[in-house]
């Protein structure tokens, strides 16, 4: 699907409607692994585009990107779960996400689709002694698979939220 999604605007397919939203997740892929972020916090799908690099961020804040004139801080998800990177393809796509009113890009493998996962589907991430744990709100079922469903609101620590703020202002 995401080879087909050049650019996706969440107010094309869904109203702003806090009960329609609920429970929907859009699904992505990441080292083959399935994830989900609430659909609520999605602005649009974009292509991958050119990233300007910026200096003095963390690795995985690759750098920023002009979209209709606002510059808009760029993660990639898979550095900072600290997964390996590999290299952009046509599938290769920027989930902007509104994080306590910030755009936000998220470069992921793969966008999968928009699911529907009922809260009693949903069910407490794994503890972890070491807070790695941190970014996953829940675990999903759907079907015989299991998509980690990602809090978006802990993504990026407050400082590095503050950190990109004062990059996207100039």
């Amino acid at each position: 699907m995401a080879s087909s999604v050049s650019q996706w605007d969440m107010a094309d397919h869904l109203a702003d409607n806090e009960d329609t939203l609920k429970g929907k997740f859009l699904t992505f892929q990441l080292a083959e692994v399935g994830y989900g972020i609430e659909i609520r916090h999605v602005t649009e799908i974009i292509g991958i585009q050119k990233i300007t690099d910026v200096p003095d961020m963390p690795d995985f804040i690759r750098g920023v990107i002009n979209l209709r004139g606002k510059v808009i801080p760029v993660m990639d998800v898979r550095l900072r779960f600290n997964l390996p990177s590999r290299p952009y393809d046509e599938r290769t796509c920027i989930i902007v996400v509104n994080l306590d009113g910030k755009s936000v890009g998220l470069v992921v493998d793969e966008v999968s689709e928009v699911l529907e996962i009922p809260a009693e589907q949903i069910e407490p991430a794994p503890s972890s002694s070491k807070g790695k744990n941190r970014y996953i709100q829940g675990m999903g079922k759907v079907g015989e698979e299991v998509k980690i469903l990602l809090d978006v609101s802990r993504l990026l620590y407050e400082e590095e939220l503050e950190q990109l703020d004062s990059v996207s202002q100039g």
